[in-house]
């Protein structure tokens, strides 16, 4: 039996213990900072390369706007002088009997960007919005 990569399209998100319906999850990146050393007495000429700090992208959601749902902005107006409400989600691209196939954890977010749906007279499109978070690590999971 072949196997195919899974695709994008089925994925959900657990949000303070609730499945949300987002329509666009993006950033889900880790990487690690390149430290370049090179000691004076070193007979090669270029610098060897060390692993540094470990780095994460904000994360990107967005969805479609509903009468009544403003917890986005809600969730940005607690954030005062150095507090916020901070939120583990979980992230998971499913399969098709909607079983985890791989799980992300991201760990302490929070937002930095509430973004509103652009108007247009003329428009077609359902209203999105999008938030950015801000979070202290992103984790993979066995499902």
């Amino acid at each position: 039996m072949a196997k195919y990569p899974i695709p994008v399209f089925h994925f959900t998100v657990q949000w303070g213990g609730n499945d949300v319906g987002f329509s666009e999850v993006s950033g889900l990146t880790q990487e690690v900072q390149v430290i370049e050393y090179r000691e004076g007495s070193s007979p090669d000429y270029g610098p060897a390369k060390m692993p540094g700090l470990h780095k994460v992208n904000n994360i990107s959601l967005k969805r479609g706007i509903s009468k009544g749902d403003n917890d986005f902005f809600k969730w940005l107006t607690t954030i005062s002088l150095n507090t916020v409400e901070r939120r583990d989600l979980t992230i998971m691209l499913l399969n098709e009997k909607h079983e985890p196939v791989m799980v992300w954890k991201v760990l302490q977010a929070w937002p930095v960007k509430v973004e509103g749906p652009s108007l247009k007279a003329t428009g077609n499109e359902v209203a999105i919005e999008s938030i950015e978070l801000a979070h202290e690590g992103l984790r993979i999971e066995n499902s």
